[in-house]
C-alpha cells in the first residue's frame, strides 16, 4: 500500500528544494511562507502529471511546428497556473514564469539524480496488473 510513498515524499521534497532555490535566484519568485512553498511543490507535482500532458496532446500541432520548443511554454503556464492558485506564491510575470520552470526542472532532475542514484527502488512505480484499458 504504501510501496510508493517514499519515492512520492523525495520527489515532493526535490521540488520543494528547487522551488525554493529559485526563489532566491529569481527575484520575481516569491513565496510567503514554507507552507505555501510546500502547497506549491505538491501542487505543481499533480499538475505536471494531470494538466500538463492534456496541454501537449491539445497543443500537439503547435508543439511540432515549434520543434518541441512550445513545451517551455506549456511548463510556464503549469507554474503560472500553480502560482494562480497558491495564495502565497507569486510569479511577476510571463517570462520569469519561462525560466524559473526551466530552472526548477533542471534543478530537479540533477538533484533526483544525485539522490536517487539511479535506484529503481526510489523511482515511483506503475502498479502491475492484467487489466486492459479502452
Amino acid at each position: 500500500m504504501f510501496t510508493n510513498l517514499t519515492p512520492f515524499l523525495t520527489q515532493w521534497a526535490i521540488t520543494a528544494l528547487a522551488l525554493w532555490v529559485a526563489s532566491y535566484i529569481f527575484k520575481g519568485v516569491k513565496f510567503d511562507s514554507a507552507g505555501a512553498l510546500l502547497v506549491s511543490a505538491l501542487l505543481l507535482g499533480f499538475a505536471n502529471a494531470i494538466v500538463r500532458p492534456l496541454l501537449i496532446v491539445l497543443t500537439l500541432p503547435l508543439t511540432l511546428i515549434t520543434f518541441g520548443l512550445f513545451l517551455l511554454v506549456i511548463n510556464a503556464l503549469v507554474i503560472l497556473l500553480v502560482s494562480a492558485l497558491v495564495k502565497g506564491f507569486r510569479l511577476s510575470g510571463f517570462w520569469t514564469a519561462l525560466f524559473a520552470s526551466l530552472f526548477v526542472s533542471l534543478l530537479s532532475m540533477l538533484i533526483g539524480a544525485t539522490v536517487t542514484g539511479g535506484d529503481p527502488a526510489l523511482q515511483i512505480q506503475m502498479p502491475q496488473g492484467s487489466g486492459t484499458w479502452l
